[in-house]
Parts: C-alpha cells; sequence; structure tokens
C-alpha cells in the first residue's frame, strides 16, 4: 500500500460532525431549581450527572452517546441500523428527548438533547438515504400483501 492509497482510505472514511455536545443547559437550570424542593432533589441530582458525563456525537455516518458514570459507557449506531425515530419536546420545547429504535428492537434514548427537532431531521434524512443505498438490487424477494 503506497502513502496515496493510505490517504485515498483516510478521505473516505471521512465524517463531518452535524452536532457534538451535552445536554441542553437548560434542563440542568430547570432541574436545579426543581431540587430546592425535597420532591426535586433527585431530578436536581440526575441533571448535574448528566451535565457532566452524557455526550453526544452526531455526525454525517453515525451517532455516538458517551455517558454512564464518569462517562464511561459509550454506543455507537450507524443509520442502516435505525429503524424509527421517536422524540418528545421537553422545557417548552427548547430541548427533547429521542428514542432511536434500532432493527433489532433495542432502543437508544437520548435525554435532554438541544436542538432535537433540527438533529431528529438530520437523522432522518440521514436514516432514509442510507436505506436507499443499501436497498437489494435484482431479484429481491416479492413484498407481502396485506389481508
Amino acid at each position: 500500500m503506497t502513502p496515496e492509497d493510505r490517504v485515498e482510505n483516510q478521505l473516505e472514511i471521512n465524517e463531518t460532525v452535524f452536532y457534538e455536545g451535552g445536554p441542553a443547559r437548560g434542563d440542568l437550570i430547570l432541574n436545579l431549581l426543581f431540587g430546592l424542593t425535597v420532591i426535586g432533589i433527585p431530578f436536581a441530582v440526575g441533571a448535574i450527572v448528566r451535565a457532566l458525563w452524557l455526550r453526544f456525537r452526531i455526525t454525517s455516518r453515525r451517532i455516538s452517546v458517551s455517558g454512564g458514570w464518569l462517562g464511561r459507557d459509550r454506543t455507537q449506531v450507524v443509520y442502516s441500523q435505525i429503524r424509527e425515530v421517536r422524540s418528545v419536546p421537553r422545557g417548552f420545547g427548547a430541548w427533547g428527548d429521542m428514542v432511536l429504535v434500532l432493527n433489532d428492537g433495542a432502543r437508544l434514548e437520548m435525554r435532554a438533547v438541544p436542538r432535537f427537532r433540527e438533529l431528529e431531521a438530520y437523522i432522518e434524512e440521514r436514516r432514509e438515504s442510507r436505506s436507499k443505498a443499501s436497498a437489494p438490487a435484482g431479484f429481491a424477494p416479492p413484498a407481502r400483501e396485506s389481508a
């Protein structure tokens, strides 16, 4: 393999980062305000842990979520594995929660995602373009007719 081939291979796997960052700041602020009450303390602790260790990275090829205790858990999903994207607005629509339903039935939850509508549209666009690109060519089995 020549040095030119290595450079060419690196260019082929180049990813464009669409979003990289942590959860929405409004989630932390709102939950800290709720934490002033006894009932809101667990929510405030959860928001602090999310703010410290949860990170999202959405690129042109995959979605990576780092979280867990000290940010040690990492999950990566490529767009061809995603069957469905669901989202729910939080914080009066300023941020939202997203669930990625995978082809094998597993679910990846992304909480307090900023710009969630824009990110949901981007993920749907990438998912649809990947599914069209990976569609079977040639003799595909006939589609089932529902009764």
